[in-house]
């Protein structure tokens, strides 16, 4: 009779290539070999089967480049058996650890290798749930620490492949310790600009899952898999509460701002070879000199416009979007996802990418082009999620010392109910703060509306750019009319007393340059747009990338310094 691995009532097997396989979720047949060929994931549901260790590092790494740092388990030089409290339950504790070690070959529940991914040097730390549930105790914290320093050692990317049950009971204190210790760990490779990234497997619990797991610059997670400090058994007998369909699996977090991403296991070399690829410091690459500026830089070189014209050219609703404009202009973006508090928001997207060569973390607000997506995108109004996940990808940015480019096009910052319960003043507060502290190159390019704090909060930047059609303004000509006016049909008055016109913005000093467009706008020729906009960002990179992160702090804060100091040196020359 073929043999049918039946996950359900043995969970901690591996996948083997049995003759046939019976899928835990829709209960289907898979023939052995197909299921591995196919990485161990049903064809016909896509449940992601439970993986060894060794089956990990297979998958994830270049071929044949993996050196392990620990050696596997051998019979004749097994490590002595670690039992800080003589610990007996049923069995005694170092009984476990000798059938553990027997079963999987392996010294602990981690196994650490070196090798590459995409051609990148990475450190690998990859968690085995047929060890002892993946539990945390002091062999397995100490390995993800001697991991961790090793990545330090070689600044090579740090991947954290997790399962487990949580902390090692038997163990006791010493087990919680590790907690601590592996975030330790982590907290160097962050003072160091090292790139440290978890993939969550199912399932990731307990300390694990409140330590090392978490704390990474990017978090992704395989489908279905399951995250959470207490699992849902405890809590429900704790708080007597049903609890929601899919609570703690991946898509249930990731709706939630915990993860960055959920990938298909078939996508996550790939993925993780393009986080690689601009993760290295590459400060030093030069951009070639533009042979001619890009950036208009005068207010006369522009002629004069109607404002009201102006603001409908900025929300003309097939004017280029973020997205479109990375599409066309930034290779190997990759969006991440989550504020890591509390949600995602739709209305601002962000990431890493190549542009002109350089590694860059480009933000921008998102509207979108049909009445339906720019409903789910909230017409680019972010929420503060939006804000505090922009704020992740900008300290992320600084870490890996990575130019930050935000494109800007918002109506605002949304303005309702459950953003102001979740804190949307602080939130853009937050950021403004944190831009002015950034020790790499800002680059901030107004493409379509550049409306009030909402615009600001993505604003604070050594070079400000607009584009020829678009707009920035302290509040809409709508809202300045109906309060100063008491009458919105006074927008296009109160749009030409605003000066929120490109000419006029550049004529007070609040943009430095200027961005053509195609003639009519932006939206008549989207790829020649594009090509404007990437040479402007270009030719500002050029200036920007040569100077020392200090000095770009020093300058940035004297700009934003002197807006409204001749005011304030008038009012003293006239105080009695």
């Amino acid at each position: 009779m073929a043999e049918i691995l039946d996950r359900p009532r043995d969970p901690s097997l591996p996948v083997t290539s049995s003759e046939w396989v019976l899928c835990c979720r829709c209960r289907a047949l898979t023939y052995g070999k197909r299921f591995v060929r196919d990485l161990c994931v049903c064809p016909e549901c896509g449940w992601h089967a439970r993986l060894t260790a060794q089956q990990r590092l297979e998958q994830l790494l270049d071929p044949r480049s993996a050196e392990q740092l620990a050696p596997a388990f051998d019979v004749d030089t097994a490590p002595p058996v670690y039992d800080p409290l003589g610990f007996v339950d049923t069995r005694p504790y170092p009984e476990r650890l000798r059938e553990a070690r027997a079963v999987t070959g392996l010294d602990e529940a981690v196994v650490c290798a070196r090798g590459t991914i995409g051609g990148h040097p990475v450190i690998a730390a990859v968690m085995d749930f047929r060890f002892l549930g993946g539990s945390l105790g002091c062999g397995v914290g100490e390995l993800i620490t001697q991991a961790a320093e090793t990545a330090l050692r070689e600044e090579a990317l740090l991947l954290l492949v997790t399962a487990s049950g949580g902390a090692r009971m038997q163990e006791g204190a010493l087990s919680l310790m590790q907690m601590a210790k592996t975030s330790q760990a982590l907290a160097q490779l962050d003072e160091a600009g090292v790139l440290v990234v978890s993939l969550i497997t199912d399932p990731t619990y307990g300390g694990v899952a409140a330590s090392f797991a978490t704390l990474a610059d990017v978090i992704l997670a395989e489908p279905g898999a399951r995250l959470g400090f207490a699992g849902p058994r405890v809590i429900e007998q704790t708080v007597r509460q049903k609890l929601p369909d899919g609570f703690q699996t991946a898509e249930f977090l990731f709706q939630r701002g915990f993860l960055d991403d959920v990938q298909p296991r078939a996508a996550l070399r790939t993925t993780l070879a393009r986080l690689l690829a601009v993760a290295r410091p590459r400060l030093s690459q030069a951009v070639p000199r533009p042979a001619a500026d890009p950036v208009i830089r005068r207010p006369h070189d522009l002629p004069p416009r109607e404002p009201w014209e102006v603001v409908q050219l900025a929300r003309h609703l097939d004017r280029p979007t973020t997205l479109d404009y990375i599409d066309y202009l930034v290779d190997g973006f990759h969006e991440l996802h989550g504020d890591r508090v509390s949600g995602d928001c739709s209305a601002l997207v962000g990431g890493p990418g190549w542009l002109h060569g350089v590694p860059v973390m480009v933000i921008g607000h998102q509207k979108g082009h049909t009445l339906q997506d720019r409903a789910s995108r909230n017409f680019g109004m972010a929420n503060p999620e939006g804000y505090r996940k922009a704020a992740r990808l900008m300290r992320l940015a600084a870490k890996l010392r990575l130019p930050v480019i935000t494109l800007i096009d918002t109506p605002g910052a949304y303005p309702g109910i459950a953003a102001e319960e979740h804190g949307q003043a602080i939130a853009i507060a937050e950021n403004l703060r944190l831009m002015s502290q950034l020790p790499v190159p800002i680059i901030a390019v107004i493409t379509g509306e550049g409306g009030s704090g909402g615009a600001l909060a993505l604003g604070v930047a050594d070079r400000v750019l607009i584009s020829a059609n678009a707009m920035y303004s302290v509040i809409s000509p709508e809202g300045c009319a109906a309060i100063l006016w008491r009458c919105p049909e006074a927008a296009p008055q109160a749009a030409a007393a605003l000066r929120l016109d490109a000419r006029e913005l550049l004529r007070l000093g609040v943009v430095d340059g200027v961005v053509p467009e195609p003639d009519g706008g932006a939206h008549h020729d989207p790829a020649l747009a594009a090509a404007m906009l990437g040479d402007a960002l270009a030719a500002t990179l050029h200036e920007l990338l040569p100077i020392d992160g200090a000095h770009l702090v020093r300058e940035r804060r004297r700009r934003f310094r002197s807006f409204g100091a001749d005011l304030r040196l008038g009012l003293e020359e006239v105080r009695p």
